[in-house]
Formats: structure tokens, C-alpha cells, sequence
């Protein structure tokens, strides 16, 4: 959405942009409740990261490359190797 809203031009893409960072931090403020802050955190960073640029590949047609989805596949594991090091 942020994309979209043109530099918080346009009136309903910026309102889906406060709504969306809203819901995030609401999410990130829910897990600290049972996840430690520098596991939440890079967890909330790293799934944020891969989805975007994962919604930039099938929405805006960005291009992908090996480094790209090594990049992304790199990302994945982290945040998989994270949550698994607070169990």
C-alpha cells in the first residue's frame, strides 16, 4: 500500500498503509507477550522483509534471481532458526 499511496498522496492507499502498520504492531505487541523482544522482533523484521518483497515479485512484477531467492530463502530459514531457539 505504501507504494500505492504515492508519497501519501492518495487518500485510501495511505489509510490502508496507517491500518496496516497498525495491525503490525499490534501483532508485534501481542507476541511480546510470549516471545522474547530480540526473537519477536527479528521475527516480526525478517517475515515483513520476505513478504514484501515477495508481494513485489507477484504484484509489482519485480524481477527474481538466484541471489534474490537465495536472499529470501536466507530470511525464511532465519526466522524458522529463531523461533525454534526460544522453544
Amino acid at each position: 500500500m505504501l507504494k500505492l499511496s504515492d508519497g501519501f498522496k492518495r487518500l485510501y492507499p495511505t489509510i490502508g498503509v496507517i491500518v496496516g502498520l497498525g495491525l503490525a504492531f499490534f501483532g508485534l505487541a501481542l507476541s511480546l507477550e510470549t516471545i522474547p523482544l530480540g526473537t519477536a522482533y527479528s521475527i516480526w523484521a525478517g517475515a515483513g522483509t520476505a513478504l514484501t518483497s515477495l508481494i513485489g515479485i507477484v504484484m509489482y512484477k519485480e524481477s527474481v534471481s538466484l541471489p534474490k531467492i537465495a536472499g529470501l530463502t536466507f530470511i525464511i530459514v532465519g526466522v524458522v532458526l529463531m523461533k525454534l531457539a526460544t522453544d
